[in-house]
């Protein structure tokens, strides 16, 4: 796993991402060293939600369909509630979910983004994960644990409940790149 200087993070969102959930990771990640990009539906810009309204739209760097696991050290996934149900219903995002997880980087969902990893199959018993808290019982359901903390690393998942636990995550997330992450062959 490279340094963070020389990394390459791929956000995955749509319009509805929770504003704070996107910006300030694809700002602590930059500001930290990495190239990050923005990954959507389709090309343009995305509009992000702010608490209870329509706020900043960000720019679309490529498509879903044109993102390549192999060219990324981390996925990173914000929340919202509009965000991740719209995104679990596309057979591309868990495909590249799929694709990140199969060559054990790390995936990071914060809020409902964790709906995205129980889509994908990724909230099996093995898991300890955290969530929004008005999912914890699907997260439950999935067959992870759940668990109430601002974040936690299972493996290559890491996982925050809210915009309140936004340091914490990204912290997480740079660790894991600088770091790289313990398989889950190891944590059984």
């Amino acid at each position: 796993m490279p340094a963070i200087k020389e990394a390459k993070i791929l956000i995955v969102a749509t319009d509805g991402f929770e504003q704070a959930e996107l910006l300030q990771p694809q700002k602590d990640l930059s500001d930290a060293g990495a190239t990050v990009h923005v990954a959507s539906l389709e090309e343009g810009e995305i509009k992000g939600w702010d608490k209870d309204h329509w706020d900043q739209s960000v720019k679309v760097d490529l498509t879903v369909d044109a993102a390549n696991a192999d060219d990324y050290d981390a996925l990173v996934l914000p929340g919202g509630q509009i965000n991740p149900d719209k995104l679990r219903t596309e057979r591309n995002v868990m495909d590249l979910i799929h694709r990140f997880d199969d060559q054990g980087k790390p995936i990071a969902a914060i809020c409902h983004a964790p709906w995205l990893l129980i889509e994908a199959g990724l909230a099996d018993e093995d898991r300890t994960m955290t969530s929004y808290s008005s999912i914890k019982t699907d997260v439950r359901n999935a067959g992870a644990t759940w668990v109430d903390q601002e974040v936690v690393v299972d493996g290559n998942l890491i996982t925050s409940r809210n915009p309140g636990d936004l340091d914490a995550f990204g912290k997480a997330i740079i660790d894991a790149v600088e770091n790289g992450v313990e398989s889950r062959d190891a944590a059984a």
